[in-house]
């Protein structure tokens, strides 16, 4: 492999401390969500909703964005993205564990419903596809208020054939709003395999509606990083929304309660295991000269201890008070809203 494509990264405008910092996130929200299904599998927490495999698109999907600028509408498996634009792993313990000081919803929602006012991340509702809409309309305010700030919606492949996402994508185009709509193709609805939910390409969608799509290999650490980024310098140019569909595999099960043995076979998810894109991305770094199996050991360390710390906070925080349960549901009389 030549000089120039070992450092591609920098050709993208990442320095080499940008380009370890994210290996370090995908390694956090991997070893996050393999916490999660231990507790759930010990009692301690009661659900967990899984995005093994899918953190590559995630994290550097993130890094192409502007932190404290840009809305985020994340959803429910986008643990990396979510830690790389700024939450903490104790936070997202205090979410999985529902206890009040949890930041998305105070303990009152379902683990992976993300919301965090300080770091731009809006409220997701259960509901799949409910956030490109809202998503649509925050990118509208950017442009009726003249500012250069982009809003960002990621989804399933399921997601992408309900009416949500064809609304927002027509109103979308046809006022040529700066946003981006990331599809997390993972290859199942649940148990509904690609092949079943959506005739032709997600991506090939976007030419109905008049702005472009694109196909991108979500496994691929640094095409994700390079098509978001191009993605973003098109919407704060005023030219209008980009749909990324980035193909990936979901290596683990749905969530918690989802036996993924009825619907593939364990041959599948080891062929795809193999294909992961963590491990790809990690030899880059290698052969780049920017990491080592010394680094590789000192980083799960200090992963291992942070989830070790976070899990025993959130597992000791109070849990909401019943009658917290519909704080900022009603407005105060007087209130401004």
């Amino acid at each position: 492999m030549s000089i120039g494509q070992l450092m591609k990264h920098r050709k993208l405008g990442l320095s080499d401390e940008q380009a370890v910092e994210m290996y370090t996130y995908m390694q956090k929200a991997r070893k996050f969500d393999e916490r999660g299904f231990v507790l759930q599998r010990s009692g301690k927490i009661a659900f967990h909703v899984s995005g093994i495999g899918q953190e590559v698109a995630q994290v550097a999907a993130a890094f192409a964005l502007e932190k404290g600028k840009d809305y985020f509408l994340p959803y429910y498996r986008d643990y990396g993205f979510v830690l790389s634009v700024g939450m903490t792993m104790k936070e997202l313990m205090l979410s999985v564990f529902a206890k009040a000081e949890d930041p998305n919803s105070g303990g009152r929602q379902m683990p992976g419903h993300f919301g965090h006012k300080k770091l731009n991340i809006v409220t997701g509702s259960s509901p799949v596809t409910t956030q490109v809409p809202h998503a649509v309309g925050i990118a509208l305010s950017a442009k009726m208020k003249k500012q250069d700030f982009v809003a960002f919606a990621t989804f399933g492949e399921g997601s992408s054939n309900q009416g949500d996402f064809h609304e927002g994508c027509n109103f979308a185009g046809v006022h040529k709003l700066p946003v981006i709509l990331m599809c997390e193709n993972n290859q199942y609805a649940i148990s509904v395999p690609i092949h079943k939910q959506v005739a032709g390409s997600i991506a090939e969608r976007a030419n109905g509606y008049g702005f472009p799509g694109v196909k991108v290999d979500g496994n691929d650490a640094l095409e994700v990083y390079r098509v978001m980024k191009e993605a973003r310098e098109r919407a704060v140019r005023g030219e209008g929304p980009t749909l990324i569909e980035a193909v990936m595999y979901r290596i683990s099960p749905h969530s918690t309660s989802d036996d993924d043995m009825l619907y593939r076979t364990k041959d599948e998810v080891e062929e795809n295991r193999g294909k992961d894109g963590i491990p790809k991305y990690r030899q880059y770094l290698v052969d780049c000269g920017l990491w080592s199996d010394e680094q590789e050991a000192e980083l799960l360390e200090r992963i291992k201890q942070e989830v070790n710390e976070a899990t025993q906070y959130a597992d000791q925080a109070p849990y909401p008070k019943p009658e917290d349960t519909l704080l900022h549901v009603y407005g105060n009389e007087g209130e401004v809203r």
